[in-house]
Order: C-alpha cells, then sequence, then structure tokens
C-alpha cells in the first residue's frame, strides 16, 4: 500500500476540527487525573468484549473480498459515535486497547481487529498522524484491512456526494454534460437542472448564503446588518461596542448567529474554544490577538476588495462550525444546512479562477487565525489562499434589492481588476455578494432561464423561473447585465456583455443568444481575448469527474476532457 496515497486520501478531514479536538485532549490529559483514572478503567473491559466479538472473525488468507470491507463498513458507519470530547477520548482507547488484544488472537481475528482500529480513527483528532502510526505498529495484514476501508470509505462519500447534493427540497440536480468552451474544444461540467415542472414566475428554490459580505463603502454605515444584509432602518441598527468593523445587526438573531458563526473569532475577544474545551485566554494571548485583529482590519478597510474578508468569514465559518460539533449546544447557530457533508465538502466541488494574493494579505490571515487556534496558520499558504479567493470570485452572486442601487462610488483599479459578482444588474448596483453552493452550479446564458431575486430583503437567494420549464430543463441565470441599453446597439450590447463576462470568469460567451447575434454585424470588433473556458476544478474533483465522464459516455470524443 502505498502511504503517499494514503494520506492523501484521509487528508480532506478538516483541520478545524482536528486542532480544536486535539486541544481539548492535550488539555484533559495533562490536568485532569479523574479522567486518566476513567479511561484505565474502560482498559479492564477489553477482554470480555474479545471474547463476545469471535463472531466477526474470518480467515485473513487473501480471501476478504471489496464485498466482505463493503459489508463491514456499512455496518459501522450504522454505530453512533460519542459526541462529547471525553466520551471520544474514552471510546477512541477503548477501540485501540480492543484491537490490539484481538491481533494477538491470530490471523482470524483480523477483520475485527481492523473494524475496530477503523473505529477507533473515525474519532481520533488527526488521522494522517495515526495511519502512520497504524504502519508501523500493526501486522501488515491488519494494516491494510484499515487502509482498505479507509479508502473505501473516501471512494464511497466521493461518489455519493451528488447523491445528497443539492437537497431533494429543492427541487434541481446537477448533471455531468459536455459543453462548448467558446474555443472550439468541448469540455465537460456539472450544470444545474430542475427535476420537476415549473411555471414562469415560480420560485424554484430558495437558499441561504454559506457566508456575505457587504460592499467596502457600506461597511461599518450603520444602513444595512452586517450579517444578512436588510435594509435598517436610520436609528434602530444594533451596534456591538468596541466592534473594530463597526458591524450593525438589524436584529439580535442576526448579531448572535454573526457572532458563532465568524465574528467573534475573526473579530472579537471571547475564546476561541469554548470553556467545556479548554481553559480561558491569558491577558497576553488576548493581546495578541486584538493586535492581529486590528492589523487584518487596517488591511480590509485600505483595500476596495471584498474578497479578503469573505475568505476569512468562510475559513472562520469552517473552524466554528467543528468546534460547535464537540458542544451540541452551540451546532444550531453555526453548522451547515447538510450534515451528511462539510463546507469543506462542498467548496472543494467549486471551480475556481486562478487568482493572485498578496504575501501580505496571506500573512495577515495566516497570523489571525494562529492567535485563534495555534496551528490554524499551516493551513493557510498561499497557494490554498489564491484557490479560495478564486472560488469566490468565481463563485459569489451580487446582492441587489428592486434593480440596485446608483450611488455606489465609481472603482478606482482598472476595470479587469473589479471582483465581479453574478447579478444582471450589474456588480456597481449591488450593496454586498454571498457565496450560495447550490446557485454556484447554475451556469451563465444571455438569455436565462430564470433569475436571482432578493425579495425577501435580506440575503436569501430565490431562483425564479423566467419561463415555463420542463423537467430536466437546465436552470441558467444572466451573470452581467444583458440587456441592450438605449444608447446601444445589437453589436455594441453584444460586445460589452462578453467583455464583462471576459473579464469576470474569463470565458467566451456561446449560448444562443451570442451566437445568433454573432452571425451578423454584432461579431465586427468582437475583441474578447479570452481563449476558452479560463476555469478550474481542484485536481482530486478533475480526476473523479474525469472517471465520470468516461463511466457516463463510452463513446465521448477522445478530445473532449474535464477542465
Amino acid at each position: 500500500m502505498n502511504r503517499t496515497s494514503t494520506v492523501l486520501t484521509v487528508a480532506a478531514v478538516s483541520a478545524a476540527g482536528i486542532l480544536a479536538y486535539a486541544a481539548y485532549f492535550d488539555y484533559k490529559r495533562r490536568n485532569d487525573a479523574a479522567f486518566r483514572k476513567k479511561l484505565r478503567k474502560e482498559k479492564k473491559k477489553i477482554s470480555k468484549t474479545v471474547a463476545q466479538s469471535a463472531d466477526l472473525s474470518k480467515p485473513v488468507g487473501g480471501s476478504i473480498e471489496e464485498a466482505d470491507i463493503q459489508a463491514v463498513l456499512e455496518k459501522i458507519q450504522k454505530e453512533a459515535l460519542p459526541s462529547a470530547p471525553e466520551e471520544k477520548e474514552a471510546f477512541f482507547m477503548n477501540q485501540v486497547n480492543l484491537g490490539e488484544q484481538m491481533c494477538l488472537q491470530g490471523p482470524e481475528y483480523y477483520l475485527p481487529a481492523a473494524m475496530c482500529f477503523y473505529r477507533a480513527l473515525r474519532v481520533y483528532p488527526s488521522p494522517v498522524e495515526l495511519i502512520v502510526i497504524y504502519e508501523k505498529t500493526m501486522p501488515e495484514p491488519v494494516f491494510k484491512l484499515v487502509v482498505a476501508m479507509t479508502n473505501l470509505d473516501v471512494k464511497n462519500r466521493i461518489a455519493g456526494y451528488y447523491d445528497h447534493f443539492p437537497p431533494k427540497s429543492m427541487h434541481v440536480m446537477t448533471k455531468f454534460v459536455q459543453v462548448p468552451d467558446g474555443n472550439g474544444a468541448i469540455v465537460s461540467k456539472r450544470i444545474l437542472v430542475v427535476n420537476k415542472d415549473f411555471r414562469a414566475g415560480d420560485i424554484i428554490y430558495k437558499e441561504q448564503p454559506l457566508v456575505t459580505v457587504l460592499d467596502a463603502d457600506l461597511e461599518g454605515k450603520g444602513e444595512y446588518c452586517s450579517h444578512c444584509l436588510r435594509h435598517i432602518n436610520k436609528g434602530l441598527a444594533i451596534r456591538p461596542e468596541k466592534d473594530l468593523l463597526e458591524s450593525a445587526y438589524c436584529s439580535k438573531e442576526c448579531q448572535v448567529n454573526s457572532k458563532v458563526q465568524s465574528h467573534n473569532l475573526l473579530f472579537g475577544s471571547d475564546p476561541s474554544l469554548p470553556p467545556e474545551l479548554i481553559q480561558g485566554q491569558t491577558l497576553e494571548v488576548l493581546a495578541e490577538r486584538r493586535q492581529s485583529q486590528e492589523a487584518f482590519v487596517g488591511y480590509i478597510k485600505g483595500s476596495e476588495y471584498s474578497s479578503p474578508l469573505l475568505v476569512a468569514r468562510f475559513i472562520a465559518r469552517q473552524v466554528g462550525d467543528e468546534i460547535a460539533k464537540m458542544v451540541p449546544k452551540e451546532a444550531e447557530a453555526s453548522t451547515s444546512n447538510d450534515s451528511e457533508y462539510s463546507l469543506y465538502d462542498h467548496m472543494e466541488r467549486l471551480r475556481y479562477l486562478e487568482a493572485e494574493v498578496a504575501s501580505d494579505e496571506t500573512k495577515l490571515l495566516a497570523k489571525l487565525f494562529q492567535t485563534i487556534l495555534p496551528g490554524l496558520e499551516q493551513f493557510i499558504t498561499d497557494e490554498r489562499h489564491a484557490t479560495l479567493k478564486g472560488k469566490m470570485l468565481y463563485n459569489a452572486y451580487g446582492i441587489a434589492y428592486s434593480g440596485g442601487r446608483d450611488d455606489k462610488p465609481d472603482p478606482k483599479v482598472r476595470p479587469e481588476d473589479v471582483e465581479k459578482t453574478r447579478t444582471p444588474y450589474g456588480t456597481q448596483r449591488q450593496i454586498g455578494r454571498g457565496l450560495y453552493p447550490v446557485s454556484a452550479y447554475i451556469a451563465h446564458s444571455c438569455e436565462p432561464t430564470t433569475r436571482p431575486s432578493f425579495s425577501s430583503g435580506t440575503a436569501e437567494l430565490h431562483i425564479v423561473a423566467n419561463r415555463d420549464l420542463k423537467e430536466g430543463d437546465e436552470v441558467t441565470v444572466a451573470y452581467v447585465d444583458v440587456t441592450q441599453r438605449e444608447d446601444e446597439d445589437i453589436a455594441q450590447a453584444r460586445r460589452r456583455r462578453r467583455m464583462e463576462l471576459a473579464r469576470g470568469w474569463r470565458f467566451a460567451c456561446s449560448c444562443g443568444r451570442c451566437v445568433r447575434e454573432g452571425l451578423g454585424q454584432a461579431a465586427v470588433e468582437d475583441d474578447v481575448s479570452v481563449q476558452g473556458d479560463g476555469s478550474k476544478v481542484e485536481d482530486t474533483v478533475r480526476r473523479a469527474e474525469e472517471r465520470d465522464a468516461a463511466g457516463s459516455n463510452s463513446s465521448t470524443d477522445p478530445e473532449s476532457h474535464v477542465d
């Protein structure tokens, strides 16, 4: 078994959860004698459990097939895991000791031994580290079984992701299709289609954002809620004291949700871990944390870009979700809507643009998260930061009410450097932006089948049918303003929208309208400079989708590819 392959397979486990959990483990080991005594008592149950596990034994001798491993894996996954950190610690110790005892019973107990070690792996704070320890300490046949279970589990999760996402209640699903890239080639992509009929004007689904951010000129003004982006009547804003961002909230509920999801970790002074998990912070730690917060806030306030704060809020929400899972009473406001898969799972599969980030920005962000929870900074590399920023740039929607505003300051950067969002009103008319994991799969069209709406007056996104849709029809939206303005002819309107698409999303639009209008004078002087589709998917996703594409269409043109 290739150790590198194994490590890469399990490396998708959330770093946030690992570090938060590890912090608790370390604290309990060093400070709680009663807890250590409890662990020792657990070991006395091992011999009895070994005897009761004889019915699971099976000769190994090369006879265990993938179907056998799948069967035991399904059995293990149906078992409830302990939720409290101290219960996980005891469970881990119990399973490891049980596995060791079974290994001593001989080869006929190797499979149940591997099951115990795999159970321990499911709750251990650093799975990669534990895999390496397993390889050095257990019989090779047992180690291979544990690795086989791990790889099969990951394989099942990858293959089953789109069986669970989007949620069935949203009446849409992703579909793998081949589409032109605007440069004469064919690429395979996932699009969004409806799985039932809709009439024009119907709301197909509603979606809450994972993260939002107000435009820079509105942050701190108290005119819009910093969490849900609702307009706030003058004098009614809730303004927390000593808030570095000068945040404003429309309600106590939004203030609490913002604090739990990201705001306290990024800009607050409350402990980064709940008191159930670790001791309070020293004055020195608090001072260092405040200093890093002030430095980051100074950076984002000096920039007109929204992506640094959007990225920071996403990472903080990911950390907050993992911490909340360890304290059930905190989980409700923090956790994502889909419990089967994490925020990391959703984000990993989104397309992105290659983006550049200033080294100072990465350093400030890494330092900020280091003061939140030491060790997090190692996961904020230049490469990972750039990828996250590229996902925000490609997938974020512009939030605009009633056609948008007309008082946004003109950008101070070049048109090609403006951070655009998906909005049919144009980025210049939005009040903020949000990331929506389902709606990220909606492709652009200059004659879209649906439109984004924020008719609730908040960042809740409604996707509304522009025309009657039949089951299987594609959901498309206009990423830019596709109307022909009074001072434009067809050629000028076509060129403007295609230029905006090329600058914001790096593709040359090949929708039906662009093709039709391109047959006449509209094609003259169409100097869109992009070649093909500039968006990408992460390598792990690309390889998985290449396998899916090959499996779903064995007659695919050999020149087609996933990009």
